[in-house]
């Protein structure tokens, strides 16, 4: 009989389920795991495990944060299976994703390595017991930055001398008008929602003279590039500054601009500025 072997899938952690098809007939055989299956040609093991469409991806971290295993990194504001080893197959991260950017293959990759994943996970564990008991995303780390006592004054600040320099309305980029009049002409401002309450000068330094987009990529679970490629397409955009946070998950907001200036056809000057999370620009 000439058999061929048309696909593996792994169950949770225990068996493996090979469908064998000849002629008109299907078998099935499921065998322990530490039965090592290879394709035809001696390659490594056929299997389940995940595809990340980077295209689709806004590097929330979502899927980061769910897979349990560790297999998932964010890397210049996009989510990449790193440790294709780590991955089990079953898929946490896939209802995770809030733009559909995960899905399933089946291709040659290493067998999922188990005794791996729980020495890595005990490392990890370690090194939280250490630090804080925190896991997943940095952006969502918690801690406490020490600053001296300011002394608190009588009268709300704007009161006191300084003025906003906030020029338009809405700033939210999900709600901001596409034709809206204020981007003729217009040195935009595309910042993270963050980045205001950790830059002192926020407004004397970078909403004066500009017109200024905010949003977060993990919070709204959207790609901003298609809304931003309208915007600087229709309107006569001077010039773009990002701003965003050090922690990987505004990786996004940084990458969808750049998606949106290339898309757009334009030659317009720009600058992303990162700020670290105790409020300094980092150079």
């Amino acid at each position: 009989m000439n058999c061929f072997l048309e696909s593996v899938n792994i169950f949770p952690k225990s068996f493996l389920l090979l469908e064998i098809k000849h002629t008109s007939c299907i078998y099935h055989a499921i065998m322990p795991t530490e039965t090592k299956v290879k394709s035809i040609d001696g390659g490594k093991m056929i299997r389940k495990i995940i595809r990340i469409d980077k295209e689709k991806c806004n590097g929330c971290g979502a899927c980061a944060d769910a897979c349990h295993e560790s297999a998932i990194d964010i890397i210049n504001g996009k989510a990449e299976l790193v440790r294709e080893h780590f991955c089990d197959g079953l898929g946490d991260c896939l209802p995770e994703c809030p733009t559909g950017a995960i899905s399933f293959e089946e291709r040659e990759a290493p067998e999922y390595d188990e005794e791996a994943v729980k020495e890595a996970q005990k490392k990890i564990f370690a090194k939280n017991q250490a630090i804080t008991a925190h896991a997943g995303c940095p952006g969502s780390k918690s801690m406490q930055i020490q600053r001296s006592e300011i002394p608190k004054s009588g009268k709300p600040s704007s009161t006191t001398g300084q003025v906003s320099n906030l020029q338009n309305w809405p700033v939210q980029i999900k709600l901001a008008p596409v034709s809206a009049p204020y981007f003729n002409g217009a040195k935009l401002l595309i910042a993270a929602d963050c980045t205001a309450y950790a830059y002192a000068g926020f407004h004397q330094d970078f909403i004066r003279n500009k017109v200024t987009l905010i949003g977060c990529p993990k919070l709204d679970q959207v790609d901003y590039s298609e809304k931003l490629t309208a915007i600087i397409q229709n309107n006569d955009i001077q010039s773009v500054t990002i701003v965003r946070m050090e922690v990987p998950c505004c990786g996004g907001l940084e990458m969808a601009t750049r998606k949106a200036l290339q898309n757009s056809g334009k030659f317009i000057p720009w600058q992303v500025i990162t700020i670290g999370i105790d409020g300094n620009i980092i150079e």
